[in-house]
């Protein structure tokens, strides 16, 4: 006997959700953009428009992390890739607390779970096609959790929650081990047709939809396959495709996908003909260029950077073209465990008193960039604690005569040094690198800044625990959101010593503790949300006991919408823009 789990979005939800923020007719002009109001778009549609046509333009700071949906970790690319890459599953296409609901996408339903738990089958729609008119098969979704999972060329980036979650899966080595039959021996997923996955699970993992919502569950078809190359030419299951191959840092073209059929589709709106992509453009030139409606929408998600948040936010008129949400980031120092002299706890206990959070707060533009954090769970995840505060001081300035009792402790009441890595293309993190140099030096902890591009740091610098030891990245700035809004989405890729890997690497402390992991692997046999929360509770405060997190600020971002931009709204699953609703008004006709 089986049992429906979730409940499934009514077929045409993002249809439906334009035509009512039309008023319920057809044609708007997108020129309501006047109207708008400042945060108008946490709770509703703005500028609303059905209108096709024209070049949606995004543009980014770095270079995009990869293109390719198996092997990415940045939310923008989550957000982004579902222009040509759909998944099992995706969240609601509405603002507010209705764009939490989980929906079917590939999917035709929700899935069935066995009564224990531990078998999860999920049917695909009919009709669904690539690019070149080839069917979708299940077997491709299979194979692309394959080649993004399991063996030791599973591609670096992104999660590995199938890994750890699959039964009959553990000596597999992955699909590049064996060319003849790249699925032999992988067993947790079955395809008895075209159209069905069978899910095994090792123990009930009632999480479980929320793990076939990332791109690691887009299909690929295994003859298009090139490992790491398949990023240059990503085969499209999506409403947009590649115009030409796309190669870090000269930007992309999106054009229509003729064969993407609509009807299956209930989600994606696709009404720009174009989508075009710039890479490593400045901070400051892409704020100046959405003013000045050069440009529809800042890849990052992360918002405005600081010289153009501080002048628009004070500015009437600038602020209905706003958006200021809580976006479930926490921005955070990593503390590396295998770092001398940050082995020690009490050494990393030493920089959570030195801490300034006041002005870490203030590099990240005050109260509109985010509120101080002292723990590590977000507000909005169930279990956060905002009265848990291990290492408080006056005005979260710091308390120097703590930190210097801790430095004694550890043995080193001469004082430290320490190197400290940073995204260099991200103002606000440089600005709260140089913040935590010069609080940290009140407390004899000298501190030297280093600085990486943001499309490496993840994998080749902070992301690979052979460069933090060699290089001594004692310290990491790092913002991180939930995968989804549990407080396993949020914590276990940075905290469980299982999560650990060799590159593209998320727990920078490399934190390694028993009693953590133990409760890491209970909560998910836990199916009451109130019993998990107290789970999440105790985790949070191990971890700040540990002292391998240092909280900085729960991240506001400053999201600005250009005149030209329609069906503009936060979607707290993306913590952005959902990019796959935008339109622009300025289509040529």
């Amino acid at each position: 006997m089986r049992q429906r789990v979730l409940t499934m979005t009514a077929i045409g939800a993002a249809a439906a959700l334009l035509l009512s923020a039309c008023g319920g007719g057809g044609g708007g002009d997108g020129d309501s953009a006047g109207g708008a109001e400042f945060n108008q778009g946490l709770t509703e549609v703005t500028n609303p428009s059905d209108q096709s046509g024209g070049t949606l333009r995004f543009a980014i700071s770095a270079n995009v992390e990869s293109t390719d949906p198996g092997n990415t970790y940045y939310g923008y690319v989550w957000n982004f890739s579902r222009y040509y890459a759909r998944t099992l599953y995706t969240y609601a296409a509405q603002p507010g607390e209705a764009g939490r609901e989980v929906v079917p996408d590939l999917a035709e339903d929700m899935p069935e779970v066995s009564e224990d738990g531990l078998t999860w089958t999920v049917r695909l729609k009919e009709g669904l096609r690539y690019e070149d008119g080839s069917p979708i098969v299940a077997e491709d979704i299979k194979y692309a959790i394959a080649r993004s999972n399991f063996g030791e060329q599973a591609l670096p980036n992104g999660p590995k929650y199938y890994q750890q979650l699959l039964a009959d899966s553990d000596d597999y080595e992955g699909p590049y081990a064996n060319e003849d039959d790249p699925l032999a021996g992988f067993d947790g997923i079955e395809t008895p047709d075209e159209r069905t996955l069978v899910f095994h699970l090792k123990e009930p993992f009632y999480d479980f939809t929320y793990v076939m919502v990332p791109p690691q569950s887009a299909p690929v078809p295994a003859e298009a396959d090139r490992g790491e190359q398949y990023q240059a030419r990503v085969v499209s299951s999506g409403p947009y495709r590649f115009e030409d191959d796309w190669t870090p840092g000269n930007g992309l073209t999106l054009v229509r996908n003729e064969e993407w059929d609509p009807e299956t589709d209930p989600v994606r709106t696709a009404l720009p003909d174009r989508i075009t992509l710039e890479e490593g453009i400045e901070q400051n030139e892409i704020d100046q260029r959405l003013v000045n409606g050069q440009l529809d929408v800042d890849l990052g998600g992360t918002g405005l950077g600081p010289a153009m948040k501080g002048q628009l936010v004070t500015d009437e008129e600038a602020r209905a073209n706003i958006d200021n949400p809580e976006n479930g980031a926490h921005y955070y120092l990593a503390v590396n465990t295998q770092v001398e002299p940050f082995d020690d706890q009490a050494c990393r206990q030493a920089v959570q008193y030195a801490l300034n959070r006041d002005a870490v707060q203030r590099a990240w533009g005050g109260e509109i960039g985010g509120s101080i954090a002292t723990q590590v769970l977000p507000p909005m995840i169930a279990g956060a604690n905002p009265d848990l505060d291990l290492y408080p001081s006056e005005d979260n300035t710091g308390d120097i005569d703590m930190a210097r009792e801790k430095l004694a402790e550890c043995g080193e009441d001469g004082g430290i040094s320490a190197n400290i890595g940073v995204r260099a293309d991200r103002p606000a993190e440089v600005a709260a690198a140089e913040a935590i140099q010069e609080a940290l030096t009140r407390a004899d902890i000298e501190v030297n800044i280093r600085q990486y591009p943001s499309d490496t740091y993840t994998n080749t610098q902070a992301g690979s625990p052979s460069f933090v030891h060699e290089n001594e990245l004692g310290l990491m700035i790092y913002g991180w959101m939930p995968d989804w809004p549990t407080g396993y989405g949020y914590m276990s890729q940075i905290l469980d010593g299982d999560a650990i890997k060799e590159a593209g690497n998320s727990n920078l402390s490399e934190l390694d503790d028993p009693e953590i992991n133990e409760l890491f692997d209970e909560v998910i046999t836990v199916e009451d949300p109130d019993e998990q929360a107290e789970i999440y509770a105790q985790i949070d405060e191990l971890v700040m006991e540990q002292a391998v997190i240092v909280p900085m600020v729960f991240h506001k971002a400053v999201l600005y919408r250009p005149d030209n931009l329609t069906n503009a709204y936060f979607n707290p699953s993306w913590k952005m823009f959902d990019y796959a609703a935008l339109g622009t008004s300025e289509t040529g006709s």
